[in-house]
């Protein structure tokens, strides 16, 4: 079986001091580079939010539910992959949100413009595992997209951070029911 690490939006934006902080994002980063260290995956790709007009998706009084303070506009300091995913030997990036909200990692495209389901099913990936931040928003909408696309799909949990860390339960069930595993990659 191929298997591919999915790396979702580990960006400064996302990380305390960001427009947009997610508690715990720095610290994310860190466990996700020590984690890939000591396991070898056959391809890992990252995903990263790169707005340019998104449209409402960015508001100045915004609800945290559909509406979101500007983050991760592109060609910004914000937008940067966060100096603690030390790793950066991706098969690929990919970028998403350019015009509009974007949550999946699936929503994304490579520079060449390829979409992340072609890019793996071009190199024979039937499984995947996904990490990074946001729990309850973009890791939880890739991991979804990963389920329904045909990946065997599982969300490593000690690798990602939530907005909402009481909402984490309600997520994983959500996941579990659409078939995709939960595990923890320590103790």
């Amino acid at each position: 079986m191929t298997r591919a690490l999915i790396i979702v939006d580990v960006q400064n934006d996302f990380c305390e001091g960001g427009t947009l902080a997610v508690e715990g994002g720095a610290a994310t980063a860190t466990r996700i580079s020590s984690y890939l260290a000591g396991h070898p995956y056959d391809f890992v790709v990252a995903t990263r939010d790169a707005h340019v007009a998104p449209g409402d998706h960015f508001s100045d009084e915004p609800d945290f539910v559909a509406t979101w303070p500007p983050h991760c506009v592109e060609n910004t300091l914000g937008a940067m992959l966060h100096e603690n995913l030390t790793y950066r030997t991706f098969a690929g990036v990919f970028a998403k949100g350019s015009h509009s909200a974007a949550y999946s990692g699936f929503e994304g495209r490579d520079e060449s413009g390829t979409p992340l389901a072609e890019f793996l099913h071009r190199r024979g990936v039937s499984a995947v595992d996904v990490c990074g931040i946001a729990t309850d928003h973009c890791v939880r909408a890739t991991a979804l997209d990963a389920a329904r696309l045909g990946f065997d799909t599982t969300v490593l949990l000690d690798l990602t951070a939530a907005v909402d860390p009481g909402r984490v339960r309600e997520v994983t069930d959500e996941l579990t029911r659409a078939g995709v595993r939960i595990r923890r990659t320590a103790g």
